[in-house]
């Protein structure tokens, strides 16, 4: 079986789409759903249900890209989701959908994951952090392509609450900032994690990086800054390859 279900959960929208998790493609159309509001572990449970349903899926090998640190299979956070999800021992739960064949990882994680194997990242040495920028700040590092889970840099302190609060392209347009007023707030955020990590390589993920052109000439990092390739797909395929150890 080289077709693997991939799921990412966003806190805006979940979406997921079969992967050919040999060469890093989508298989399928994504299927996409509401994240719903209040999004508790019930709520998106049914939503992951209807997921499976769509493609057919149940009893098969899944993988789930969730906002949450992910230890042991127990989500451990709730930034952009409901704080019942604190403790809740999501693996076990949802897999319940999937006959246990099921792995979940933190979302930044799981694109990172993609993105070191069939993006940017392929056959980079030293370290590579992805930043992916939408309602949060995710974020995942690399040190010669072997990964360092769950950093959720966004959640470092700054100003008069943490870096997810100012440099993400939600709070741009809650905000209504200019280009170069967040601009600058993202570099801020930059130097801060390059200072800390001294990466080779920096890629900027998520949406907002298709509009990369409008806030580069803002940014002022001292290595090698680009955009992901993947781009909103990396979280699909990265969750799918998370799973692809339970294949048969």
């Amino acid at each position: 079986m080289r077709e693997i279900l991939g799921i990412d959960v966003g806190a805006t929208g979940i979406k997921g789409a079969l992967v050919n998790v040999k060469n890093g493609k989508l298989a399928s159309e994504k299927f996409k759903i509401k994240t719903p509001a209040p999004a508790t572990p019930e709520a998106i449970y049914q939503c992951i249900r209807m997921m499976a349903d769509n493609f057919g899926w149940q009893g098969k090998p899944a993988g789930i890209g969730f906002p949450s640190i992910i230890k042991h299979g127990v989500s451990l956070t709730a930034s952009n989701i409901d704080p019942s999800f604190i403790g809740y021992p999501i693996q076990e739960k949802f897999g319940e959908i999937f006959g246990g064949r099921l792995v979940v990882v933190n979302d930044a994680d799981a694109a990172g994951y993609a993105e070191m194997t069939h993006g940017k990242g392929k056959n980079q040495k030293g370290v590579v952090l992805l930043i992916t920028l939408g309602t949060g700040i995710g974020s995942a590092i690399f040190l010669d392509g072997k990964l360092l889970p769950n950093t959720e840099l966004g959640q470092l302190l700054y100003k008069k609450s943490v870096f997810e609060k100012y440099a993400t392209n939600s709070a741009r347009e809650l905000k209504h900032l200019s280009w170069k007023a967040w601009g600058k707030e993202l570099n801020t955020f930059l130097n801060h994690v390059n200072l800390l990590f001294s990466p080779d390589l920096i890629l900027i993920g998520g949406g907002v990086s298709k509009h990369f052109a409008q806030y580069e000439p803002f940014l002022k990092v001292n290595t090698r800054l680009e955009t992901a390739q993947l781009l909103n797909e990396a979280g699909i395929i990265g969750a799918a390859m998370s799973a692809a150890k339970l294949q048969d």
